[in-house]
């Protein structure tokens, strides 16, 4: 047994004490283990911070809240190693949460209310049996890498491989790729794939940080620093101590914020404000971002030395464009987590509702089909979604259809192709007509006639405010290839 047994129990229910006895509990343990020392905590949401990783999890889940599934599969992403035991309500001599069987994530389960000295013995077989007990079905180690990274196209697997590489190391490793394409979701797996993964993993999205909080956000600041600092504050370096720290749009950092993080990417040191003492934080850097990195150097947005640092290791996030044969997987997944409060609603896509899910160009990514999915989900009022469930933003190409005449034929492939090349020309030049046009070979005139021809909106494309540099930029492809 260990000497620090930390567990945590994971409820939406504020009534919790009712039916489960803490101090019992605690008590029964600690007659277990003489010596041992526990430390009891409860969070309402599994994507909680928490300052250190559980050795157990306990997992209630009242049935008037989402699917008992989805929030399995959110603890399990966040805790993979971690043993997890159910405990379910009984109603009138029935277990209305297990009539479909045990769920495969769990390690064990009691009824409620919970008898303390049951509960504690199971605890403490589990924490026994350590890595030998497995839940039932695949390892979760294994689920982390592959639940979570869904995908079997090859340029998407070329970079799900080098995950396993880059865990074992403590390099930074910069992620890059447009937005929605699953950036953060393959940090949290670099995370948890790590030695690090007991400790905590912190995203902080840097454009959302006030340029003139950066350092204190980040360092913290000890009492008197300034005029309203009552008290000593740590920050969220000290918040990721021995784990990772997820620097999301790291682009958007200011001259004076990118300095600052300098010197602490470089060697790990930093001084909270108004301290006079440096510290050195245990920290790994996963910095992320949606802009070409280089090319902001080339124009001066982004400082040389910080990018050289920041890229160490670099893995780039495919669009879902360029991985298509991945749609089915991840549409198939969103359907799982997106099912009814009363259990009913769609369990699986038409064909050709798959069909027009392929063949939409997907500017916003993952993100996009995720939404686009949950609201078809809404939209249905079946078991399957058909294609008219579904809304794009803009126009579909509809598949090809072989029952006309060959000249028919031809021209429907033709407008599809047409279609698809101007939709996929606009994603990569976000929504510049100018740049779009000279990639395309025609004047500008013209390729506004085959928007308009479409029905195609630019504005839909523009993801940033701030204008295009002034020379036609490359593909989106070119600039991410792996290399400093």
């Amino acid at each position: 047994m260990k000497d620090c047994i930390r567990i945590l129990l994971v409820t939406s229910d504020d009534e919790y004490r009712a039916w489960f006895d803490e101090l019992h509990i605690v008590n029964v343990l600690q007659r277990v283990s003489p010596g041992g020392q526990i430390e009891f905590h409860r969070v309402s949401d599994p994507s909680a911070t928490v300052s250190r990783a559980p050795h157990v999890v306990l997992f209630h889940q009242p049935s008037s809240d989402e699917s008992l599934a989805q929030c399995l599969v959110d603890v399990v992403g966040r805790w993979p190693d971690v043993p997890i035991l159910g405990l379910f309500a009984a109603e009138y001599g029935r277990w209305p949460q297990l009539l479909n069987g045990v769920p495969a994530e769990l390690h064990d389960f009691v009824l409620c209310p919970v008898d303390g000295d049951e509960l504690a013995l199971r605890i403490g077989r589990v924490l026994a049996a350590g890595q030998r007990l497995k839940p039932h079905g695949i390892g979760r180690s294994h689920r982390v890498r592959i639940d979570s990274l869904v995908g079997e196209s090859a340029i998407f697997q070329a970079q799900v491989d080098k995950i396993p590489l880059f865990a074992d190391v403590d390099a930074t490793v910069l992620l890059q790729g447009e937005t929605g394409t699953g950036k953060e979701v393959f940090a949290r797996a670099l995370h948890y794939s790590s030695a690090r993964k007991d400790h905590a993993f912190i995203p902080i999205n840097c454009a959302a940080l006030p340029d003139q909080l950066f350092e204190n956000e980040l360092f913290g600041h000890v009492k008197g620093a300034y005029t309203s600092a009552a008290g000593e504050q740590g920050g969220l370096v000290l918040e990721a101590e021995g784990g990772t720290l997820f620097l999301d749009e790291v682009d958007a950092l200011n001259p004076y914020a990118q300095a600052k993080l300098l010197r602490f990417v470089q060697y790990r040191e930093y001084r909270p404000l108004g301290c006079s003492r440096t510290k050195v934080a245990n920290v790994r850097i996963i910095p992320a971002s949606n802009h070409d990195l280089r090319q902001a150097v080339t124009d001066r947005q982004f400082r040389e030395d910080l990018f050289h640092r920041l890229n160490v290791l670099s893995l780039v996030v495919p669009p879902l464009r360029e991985r298509v044969e991945d749609i089915p997987l991840l549409a198939s997944r969103f359907l799982q987590r997106f099912r009814r409060a009363d259990g009913q609603g769609p369990r699986r896509l038409s064909e050709d509702a798959i069909q027009k899910l392929i063949a939409y160009a997907w500017p916003g990514n993952v993100r996009e089909l995720e939404s686009t999915l949950q609201r078809a989900v809404v939209m249905c009022g079946g078991e399957t979604i058909h294609a008219q469930d579904i809304e794009c933003a803009g126009e579909t190409p509809k598949p090809l259809c072989l029952d006309g005449s060959l000249r028919a034929a031809k021209t429907s492939a033709t407008m599809d192709v047409e279609r698809a090349y101007l939709v996929r020309t606009l994603v990569t030049f976000r929504g510049n007509v100018t740049h779009a046009a000279k990639a395309a070979g025609k004047e500008r005139r013209s390729f506004q006639r085959l928007l308009r021809k479409y029905g195609i909106d630019r504005e839909a494309f523009q993801n940033h405010q701030t204008g295009p540099s002034h020379d036609c930029p490359p593909s989106f492809q070119t600039p991410f290839d792996g290399r400093a």
